[in-house]
């Protein structure tokens, strides 16, 4: 097969892929704010280009991310398809509504260590906390513990994107997506899905 060939077969990367990402929630008396931003070429954090706010107490049924803090552009959303169902699924759409991908907390197995299947176009994921013995841990002791997720494609097993949330009393995590066909809402909202929904 030769070098053309194999390109013309390589999936194409999404318009909209972006590889690293950070993910801060902003914890306030009356809600949770969640900001995404790029990572700049030295690793740092970069701009602002998505940004959510959920009223605390509520539940997390539908999360809508805005462009910018007046909350007058919206750029993405997920919303559940059940409501008050621990294992719901949620699709992610774009501001005009049309499908993005989804993700669904896989309840039996998250009894012992939280786990999800994640899917958008061309591929379906699996994903699961890396540390088994921390993932066991957290649900018997209260602390802010550095946890990582991978999910993996279900065909070739190759880790598709990662979630690594840091050590420190406020969640923040940094989101590498190594598959190029993930849109970069789809990674930020399985993302800010992981956080809301480990409080359950």
């Amino acid at each position: 097969m030769t070098d053309a060939t194999f390109s013309q077969n390589a999936p194409q990367p999404h318009p909209q892929y972006i590889p690293r990402l950070f993910v801060k929630q902003r914890i306030t008396a009356m809600v949770n704010r969640y900001e995404i931003r790029t990572a700049n070429p030295d690793g740092s954090e970069g701009q602002i280009i998505a940004m959510a706010q959920q009223k605390r107490l509520a539940f997390k049924e539908q999360v809508t991310f805005f462009a910018d803090e007046a909350r007058t552009q919206p750029v993405f959303s997920f919303k559940a398809r059940q409501r008050m169902d621990v294992a719901a699924t949620y699709d992610v759409v774009d501001a005009d509504g049309t499908p993005i991908g989804s993700f669904q907390k896989d309840f039996k197995a998250s009894l012992l260590r939280s786990s999800f299947h994640f899917s958008g176009p061309g591929f379906e994921a699996y994903g699961q906390e890396r540390n088994h013995a921390i993932a066991i841990i957290r649900r018997f002791v209260d602390l802010p513990f550095s946890f990582h997720f991978d999910f993996t494609d279900k065909q070739t097993g190759q880790v598709v994107m990662s979630s690594e949330r840091q050590f420190s009393l406020r969640d923040r995590y940094t989101v590498d997506v190594h598959d190029q066909r993930i849109d970069y809402r789809l990674a930020a909202a399985m993302a800010v899905g992981l956080d809301a929904l480990l409080q359950r």
